[in-house]
């Protein structure tokens, strides 16, 4: 009787399209169909329905194969802009318009590259930030990282994908996420920061949504603006210039001083420059907190997503801030 239940089941879910709990494998992956349910760990359908969030401009955030809130927000932000119930559940519907929006294998393979293992690799880096001042360069950690951030994964993901793999020998072939985004749109009237829903969103002079991000974004103590402003200009590779009347918590000294650029600078590979003085939109040393966290008052997002919303926007670029932030007890990242 029980085996007769255990075909009946597995039967059940093959008609059903289901792959939970399978392989995370170029051809699993690639093959995944729609299955009703919440998985609890890394799953191909979640990281097939992830990785076409992503190529769409919904991002997830770190594509890991997993039900997260950001993953959710991606959700209901694609069913938004595509006439769905907004309920942030990868539905049969939600399911098949994803299917839609690209034929493309989710997942290819990569040959790794001699500059993605030249570096150059800054492999300690202080938690505070007047010790970060002291280096030279605030680059990635190890190749693993710089490979992670490049497909917009976790490196437990890109682990998981690659079993009994390194990451430091050009030559080396990996299985990755294609995260190809194609060109930047070009009818762009306006950014959103939806302080309440933790997200930027990109608009058209419709009001459609073009792309959605998931931000990081100021605290009640540490509030974002409010109102509207517009981009002054998009800084790649910036530095990091702290002043001390911003008195972060855990900042000692009282003078000024400036952390050398790098994806790993306080505000990562990218820094949007509001025409509200000392504010902008910018990247991130720890995407994983994207979403989950507050900030100090300035927008944070994955460095992909902000080195995409960079190649988006033009000086004169319209920004506005809406909604009261949420209220729950976070981290605050500097």
């Amino acid at each position: 009787m029980i085996r007769l239940l255990l075909v009946f089941a597995a039967a059940l879910a093959f008609a059903c399209g289901g792959t939970w709990g399978a392989k995370l494998d170029l051809t699993t992956v690639n093959q995944a169909q729609f299955a009703a349910g919440e998985p609890k760990d890394a799953d191909p359908t979640v990281l097939k329905a992830q990785i076409l969030l992503d190529r769409a401009r919904f991002s997830p955030g770190p594509i890991d194969g997993r039900l997260s809130e950001n993953f959710a927000k991606a959700i209901g932000a694609f069913q938004q802009a595509n006439g769905l119930p907004s309920d942030g559940k990868l539905t049969p519907e939600t399911w098949s318009k994803l299917m839609a929006t690209s034929t493309e294998p989710v997942l290819v393979t990569y040959e790794v590259t001699r500059k993605d293992v030249r570096g150059p690799f800054t492999r300690r880096i202080p938690a505070r930030l007047e010790r970060m001042a002291r280096l030279r360069r605030l680059g990635y950690r190890t190749a693993a990282e710089k490979l992670a951030e490049h497909f917009h994964v976790s490196e437990q993901l890109l682990r998981m994908l690659n079993p009994g793999k390194g990451f430091r020998k050009a030559g080396t072939t990996l299985v990755v996420p294609d995260v190809g985004r194609g060109d930047p749109p070009a009818a762009v009237a306006r950014i959103e920061v939806d302080k309440g829903a933790r997200l930027v969103r990109v608009l058209d002079p419709s009001g459609k949504w073009l792309a959605v991000y998931p931000a990081s974004i100021g605290s009640d103590e540490n509030p974002a603006p409010s109102g509207m402003a517009e981009v002054k200009r998009v800084v790649r590779n910036p530095t990091y210039h702290y002043d001390p009347d911003f008195a972060f918590k855990g900042v000692r000294t009282k003078r000024p001083f400036t952390i050398a650029a790098g994806p790993n600078n306080p505000v990562g590979s990218v820094w949007i420059d509001l025409s509200i003085e000392s504010y902008g939109i910018h990247g991130t040393p720890d995407p994983g907190k994207i979403g989950t966290t507050f900030s100090h008052g300035c927008i944070r997002l994955t460095n992909w997503d902000a080195e995409d919303l960079g190649s988006i926007v033009q000086p004169g670029t319209k920004v506005e801030f809406k909604n009261e932030i949420a209220h729950a007890v976070d981290v605050i990242a500097p």
